[in-house]
C-alpha cells in the first residue's frame, strides 16, 4: 500500500475513532465554565510572553513583501446574505486595530491580543459563526475571513507559524475558490488563537483596508527581502467510504532567493468530513479526483 494512501486510511480511522470526546460534548453544562477557564489560562500565558508585542507605525515601510486581496461577499451554501452585511461590519472593527501594526525581528504576532475581545459596545455585532459544522449567529461572526486572509499573507513572508488551527470540517461547496481547500485558520476568543513569528532580520508592517467588495493587505519592509514564498497543493481528493465523503489535502511552501528553490517545508495536512452534498456532476464539473476506500483496516499504520 503507497504511503498516500496509508495516511488517508490512518486519518479516516482517527475520524471515525476519536480516542477522546470533549469533556464540553459530554456535559454540555460544563462549557461555560471550561470556556472561562480556558480564557483565563490564555489571558495570563500571553501576558507573560514577552514576545507577544507589536507597535504601530502610521508611516509606510518602502517596499511591498506580498499582498493578496479576498472578496467579501460571495455565496456560502444557503447561508443568509445579511449576515455577511453584518460580517463586514466586523471586518471594519477589527482592521481599525490592525492596520500599520509592526512586527519586530523575533516578535509574535498574536491576532487576538491585538483586536481584543469583541464587545457590542465596541462597535461588535452578531455574524455568522460555524459551531459543530452549523450555521449560527453570533457576535464578533465573521472574523474567521480575517484569520484566513492574514495566514495566507504571512505564509508569503518570513514567519513561523507559532500557532494555528486548521477547520475541522468543510462546510460549503466551493464557489469561486481561488486558494487551496484548507489553507485558512480558524479562530474562537481567545484561546483558538493565529500567531506567526517575524523571522526576518528586519521589521514587518502590516497594512490592511477595507473597500466596497475585496478586503485587501499587504506585508511590508524597510528594504527589499531575498526570498520569494509560494505555496503548493498536492494530493488533493475527495474520499467516499459508506457513502461519506471527507476531503484531503496537503500545502508546502517553496522558498526560492533569485528564481532558485532553496527549501520545501511541510504547512499542513488537511483532512475533513464533507457536510454538503457531493454529486458526481459537482466532482466531474470542479475536476475532483476521488478515491474510495471499501474496507478500512484497524488501525492502520504510516
Amino acid at each position: 500500500m503507497s504511503v498516500f494512501k496509508t495516511n488517508i486510511e490512518r486519518r479516516l480511522y482517527e475520524y471515525l475513532h476519536p480516542k477522546r470526546i470533549a469533556l464540553s460534548k459530554r456535559y454540555p453544562f460544563l462549557k461555560r465554565p471550561i470556556l472561562w477557564v480556558r480564557r483565563t489560562h490564555r489571558t495570563i500565558r500571553d501576558f507573560l510572553n514577552p514576545r507577544i508585542k507589536h507597535h504601530y507605525m502610521p508611516t509606510e515601510f518602502n517596499c511591498i513583501i506580498t499582498r493578496h486581496q479576498s472578496v467579501l461577499r460571495r455565496r456560502l451554501g444557503e447561508s443568509d446574505p445579511r449576515l455577511q452585511e453584518q460580517k463586514i461590519i466586523n471586518l471594519k472593527r477589527a482592521v481599525e486595530s490592525l492596520n500599520n501594526i509592526v512586527i519586530e525581528p523575533g516578535d509574535i504576532f498574536s491576532l487576538w491580543s491585538i483586536i481584543g475581545k469583541p464587545s457590542r459596545k465596541r462597535g461588535y455585532v452578531d455574524g455568522m459563526l460555524l459551531s459543530n459544522g452549523k450555521i449560527i449567529e453570533g457576535l464578533g461572526g465573521g472574523l474567521c475571513q480575517l484569520s484566513n486572509f492574514l495566514y495566507w499573507l504571512f505564509l508569503h513572508a518570513p514567519t513561523e507559524t507559532i500557532e494555528r488551527y486548521h477547520h475541522s470540517m468543510d462546510v460549503f461547496p466551493d464557489s469561486g475558490r481561488t486558494l487551496p481547500f484548507g489553507s485558512g485558520a480558524t479562530i474562537l476568543y481567545n484561546f483558538v488563537d493565529l500567531k506567526m513569528k517575524n523571522k526576518s532580520n528586519q521589521p514587518l508592517q502590516l497594512k490592511i483596508w477595507l473597500t466596497d467588495n475585496p478586503l485587501k493587505g499587504q506585508l511590508r519592509s524597510p528594504t527589499p527581502l531575498s526570498e520569494k514564498f509560494h505555496l503548493i497543493e498536492k494530493n488533493h481528493h475527495f474520499i467516499k467510504y459508506n457513502g461519506q465523503y471527507f476531503r484531503f489535502n496537503q500545502i508546502e511552501r517553496e522558498i526560492k532567493i533569485n528564481g532558485i528553490l532553496q527549501k520545501t517545508e511541510g504547512i499542513t495536512t488537511n483532512f475533513a468530513p464533507v457536510l454538503y452534498k457531493v454529486t458526481n456532476d459537482y466532482l466531474k464539473k470542479n475536476e475532483f479526483k476521488v478515491i474510495e476506500i471499501k474496507t478500512l483496516h484497524d488501525p492502520p499504520t504510516a
